[in-house]
């Protein structure tokens, strides 16, 4: 059996041109990751290719979950999580399948949480000025003044609020109430980390290169920015009148 504390989530919806190199780029760091591959039913065959691996290399170390339509980032992560949480991984990541996320960086968010004694890893565009390479330029701009918008509406500190490249330890997945995360797209990752800082876990932003996709089609859409963008609002709102677990020492 090929043992690891970590297990990195990837959602796929056709991402039929990355799965697989971004699962051999992944197995081929020194340290050892398990990979979770939540799929949305996909139509272009992107769970096929994770079972014939499955099937053909990686039995103990490569999983998936298959759903039926596409049913949001939020949800995913969160089928995810509960999922880690039935095993014994002790470190939880977020990843996307396109290569937008180094593969490269997971030993850093790793060393954050398990050599450094942070609670979250976030890898951060923002932390160290832009690091953005091949986005158009509005698409920058949005991201960038929408944590600009977060941090000035909630009090958060973090420079990157919307970024989806996380290390979780394991007791911060079991301290928030995963059954209250009501976003499922953009918001969510706000969401997740805005939940985290409310109950007192420490976090740290690790400078990171945030790479377009090359291949494949992009998922982000008008509707998920509006859902951010409210959505913050009422985040503010439960900071002040929600009440948030406590740390179990």
């Amino acid at each position: 059996m090929h043992q690891s504390d970590s297990i990195v989530i990837i959602p796929t919806y056709n991402e039929i041109e990355n799965i697989e190199k971004i699962i051999r780029a992944i197995y081929s760091l020194d340290k050892s990751f398990h990979i979770l591959i939540i799929d949305d039913g996909s139509p272009d065959g992107t769970a096929d290719v994770v079972k014939r691996l499955m099937a053909e290399e990686f039995a103990d170390r490569l999983f998936i979950v298959e759903r039926s339509g596409k049913q949001g980032l939020g949800t995913a992560y969160i089928a995810g999580f509960r999922w880690a949480l039935e095993r014994d991984y002790q470190y939880v990541f977020e990843m996307d399948a396109d290569f937008s996320h180094d593969p490269a960086d997971l030993p850093r968010l790793y060393a954050a949480c398990a050599e450094e004694g942070y609670d979250v890893a976030i890898g951060s565009r923002y932390v160290s000025g832009v690091n953005v390479v091949n986005w158009p330029i509005g698409r920058v701009l949005m991201s960038y003044f929408a944590s600009k918008y977060v941090r000035l509406v909630t009090g958060f500190k973090v420079q990157d609020t919307t970024a989806g490249f996380k290390c979780y330890r394991r007791r911060v997945l079991e301290t928030i109430e995963l059954d209250k995360i009501r976003f499922k797209g953009y918001a969510f990752q706000i969401e997740m980390k805005f939940t985290a800082y409310k109950i007192g876990f420490k976090i740290k932003e690790v400078p990171v290169v945030f790479v377009n996709r090359r291949e494949g089609v992009s998922k982000m859409s008008g509707g998920i920015f509006g859902e951010a963008f409210f959505g913050v609002i009422r985040l503010r709102w439960d900071g002040w009148m929600r009440h948030y677990p406590k740390i179990e020492p």
